[in-house]
C-alpha cells in the first residue's frame, strides 16, 4: 500500500530558514540549516535503500502560491500566502510499505530532525493512505 506523509510549516518557518528573523523566531544559522539538510538527505536515502521511498518533494515558500476560488463559475486567482491559515503544506513523501503502522513509524522519525531551540516542537505531520482506485475512496 502507498501512503503520503505530509509535512506542514508556515511562511515564518521559510523566513527563518532563509536567514530572516520572523515574529519572535530568530533566523537559523547556516550550520542549523545544514544539519536539517543532512538529516533529510539521510532520512530519504534510508527510505530509498529500504525500497519504501516512491517520491519526495519539498515545496517552495507560501508567498509563491496561487490559490483558485470558483466564484459564479469563474476561477478567481489569489496570490499566497493563504489568508485563512498560517500552516501550509511544506513537503511530502510517498512511501510504499507493509502497513499504516509502518508509514506512521516512518513519519514519526521526522520528529528527530534537528532544529535550534526546538522550533519544530508542535509541528504537524499527516499520514494518509493513497487510493489506488475508486473503491479505495470509501464512498
Amino acid at each position: 500500500m502507498k501512503y503520503m506523509i505530509l509535512s506542514y510549516g508556515t511562511q515564518q518557518d521559510y523566513d527563518v530558514l532563509s536567514g530572516k528573523d520572523a515574529e519572535g523566531q530568530p533566523a537559523w544559522s547556516p550550520a542549523d540549516v545544514a544539519a536539517m539538510h543532512q538529516f533529510m538527505e539521510a532520512f530519504n536515502k534510508e527510505l530509498e535503500e529500504s525500497g519504501e521511498l516512491v517520491e519526495t518533494r519539498g515545496l517552495v515558500a507560501p508567498v509563491h502560491t496561487r490559490r483558485l476560488h470558483l466564484r459564479d463559475g469563474v476561477p478567481v486567482v489569489t496570490d499566497g500566502p493563504y489568508a485563512e491559515t498560517q500552516e501550509v503544506l511544506a513537503g511530502y513523501w510517498i512511501v510504499e510499505c507493509d502497513s499504516f503502522d509502518r508509514a506512521t513509524e516512518i513519519a514519526g522519525r521526522l520528529s528527530k530532525c534537528p532544529s535550534p531551540g526546538g522550533v519544530w516542537d508542535g509541528s504537524v505531520t499527516d499520514v494518509r493512505p493513497i487510493a489506488e482506485g475508486g473503491a479505495d475512496l470509501g464512498f
